[in-house]
């Protein structure tokens, strides 16, 4: 899987979470709710590590260049 497919899934999951929650809100199932905020936690983070993925592909090239 690309890192392109890795961030989609994970903003897919953000989303999904973002569902489940407010759908558990909306028909006041608890377990739903959290479900989805657990979902959304978990989601953003691996988008903190696809952040910091890049960042360390950014400083390895800047590094290449500079020698």
């Amino acid at each position: 899987m690309s890192d392109a497919d890795d961030r989609a899934e994970h903003k897919g999951e953000e989303l999904r979470g973002k569902l489940k929650e407010g759908v558990g809100k909306a028909t006041n199932d608890e377990a739903l709710e959290r479900q989805g905020e657990n979902e959304q936690t978990t989601s953003k983070v691996k988008q903190a590590g696809d952040k910091l993925k890049d960042a360390a592909g950014q400083t390895k090239d800047r590094i290449k260049d500079d020698d």
